[in-house]
């Protein structure tokens, strides 16, 4: 059985702590538990490995944020991987900083990388893993808010944060989503 855990970010040392960036962070915590690393390949950086006898992808997309669905169906038919094993890992503004939130469905809740995804994929049927990182900023101030970087009380937070995140999406590997729901939501 085949997965495939996409986290969302964008390409670039100017973006690599930011917020808008946590999908990216959660693969790398993925792929290090998984004691594999990440090749380029078509559409971003690949790491392929073994969780309890389950091959599980970890993709970090090269399309930037708000084309992120090409990667997405490009690896989900490259690999045959059905709609079901896919999990993306993506940060929300609605939620507080580090709350975790996974859903089976849903609307993409004003999320650029989400909406291109159900865009592409002419679905919203697919799990989806939210960071939460908060919405202190002022009007007129989001997308500066996103791609700005941790301040320092949510710094000492995240390594526990992400943590955190990379076991439930492993635990949708081998749990399921139901069960994953129940054990790691608003943890």
């Amino acid at each position: 059985m085949k997965y495939l855990i996409v986290g969302l970010g964008n390409k670039g040392a100017e973006y690599e702590n930011t917020r808008h960036n946590i999908g990216f962070k959660v693969a790398d915590k993925i792929a290090e538990t998984l004691e594999v690393s990440f090749n380029t390949t078509n559409f971003g950086w690949m790491a392929d490995g073994k969780y309890k006898g389950r091959r599980v992808l970890v993709l970090k997309p090269d399309t930037y944020m708000n084309l992120s669905g090409n990667a997405v169906r490009y690896w989900m038919q490259k690999e045959n991987i059905p709609l079901e094993n896919v999990l993306i890992v993506t940060d929300d503004l609605a939620l507080p900083f580090g709350t975790l939130r996974m859903k089976g469905k849903g609307s993409d809740a004003g999320h650029n990388g989400l909406k291109n995804i159900n865009e592409v994929l002419q679905t919203q049927n697919y799990a989806r893993l939210r960071f939460g990182i908060s919405a202190d900023f002022s009007e007129g101030r989001q997308v500066d808010y996103v791609l700005g970087t941790w301040n320092e009380e949510e710094n000492a937070k995240l390594a526990e944060r992400i943590e955190k995140f990379a076991k439930a999406a492993l635990s949708f590997v081998f749990a399921g989503i139901s069960n994953t729901m129940s054990a790691f939501n608003g943890k």
